[in-house]
């Protein structure tokens, strides 16, 4: 007798799974998050790209500006602006980016420390860390460093970046050039 209470429980299961009515609905909520996060990570990365390669470009420019320079030094707040003027898409680059000079021995080279310099929205401000014009015909190494607020910061690579306290995460581009004698 207890048999024919669950009969009719036993025979709807038995009907709902031999029916294929909802199956696409089923495979569309288990790609749909997939598909989803490849495409906020691909604008991601998209945007990230974007706004390296504008730096990289404003970089060159500015270090060609000053490497034909006819015997100026500019200095920091120079060429921040600079670099500033021709970085389209970065926003707040005067807020967000900081400069490194660092005078190099081609005779003698040691290479650049991985230890970038850049800023934190999260800390108190810091005083500019080495920027030191350089003498006649010394070999300089400009770095700069931009923060960047991710555009999607809790799905797919915007999860994933290495991020600040501020939420930001930096991109960094070097250029060097030899001060040209006066």
């Amino acid at each position: 007798m207890s048999c024919s209470r669950f009969h009719p429980i036993s025979s709807l299961f038995g009907r709902f799974s031999k029916s294929e009515n909802g199956s696409a609905t089923v495979e569309f909520a288990i790609i749909f998050p997939a598909v989803v996060t490849v495409m906020l990570s691909g604008i991601e990365l998209g945007f990230a790209t974007l706004q390296h390669s504008m730096l990289e470009r404003a970089l060159d420019i500015s270090v060609r500006e000053i490497r034909l320079g006819t015997g100026t030094a500019p200095q920091h707040d120079e060429i921040k602006d600079m670099i500033c003027d021709y970085a389209a898409f970065i926003d707040n680059c005067s807020d967000n980016l900081r400069l490194e000079m660092i005078q190099m021995d081609p005779d003698n080279w040691v290479a650049v420390s991985d230890d970038v310099d850049c800023t934190d929205q999260s800390e108190e401000v810091a005083p500019v860390r080495s920027f030191v014009n350089g003498l006649e015909n010394e070999l300089m190494i400009l770095r700069a460093c931009v923060k960047i607020d991710p555009v999607f910061p809790t799905t797919g690579l915007g999860k994933d970046l290495k991020m600040d306290g501020a939420g930001q995460y930096a991109l960094v581009s070097y250029s060097a050039f030899v001060q040209e004698p006066k």
